[in-house]
């Protein structure tokens, strides 16, 4: 019988991310090692990563929504307020302004 050696992952994610995502995985009953090992076994099995990664032709402008589409998007930019996953404006604008 042959062990297969093992190795670590080390990341740095945000808190609230973290928290969220393992929140989640609690519930299903998968533990974090096992969700990991999960990802890296798709990105084998696709190639690549097994999502798209892909950035929008177009962001979402307040002129060209309707009603419903405005409410959801301001819904889910309250409720990403409100899990603490946003930064102080101040620190928004200094980090603009570095990149300049």
């Amino acid at each position: 019988m042959t062990l297969n050696k093992t190795a670590n992952v080390n990341v740095r994610i945000q808190e609230n991310i973290k928290q969220q995502a393992e929140q989640i995985l609690d519930t299903i009953g998968i533990p974090r090692a096992t969700a990991i090992d999960i990802f890296y076994r798709q990105i084998i099995l696709n190639n690549g990563i097994p999502f798209s990664l892909k950035i929008p032709k177009y962001l979402p402008v307040r002129e060209t929504m309707d009603e419903k589409a405005f409410n959801s998007l301001m819904a889910q930019g309250y409720a990403q307020s409100i899990r603490g996953d946003s930064y102080p404006i101040d620190d928004v604008f200094n980090e603009l302004e570095s990149e300049l």
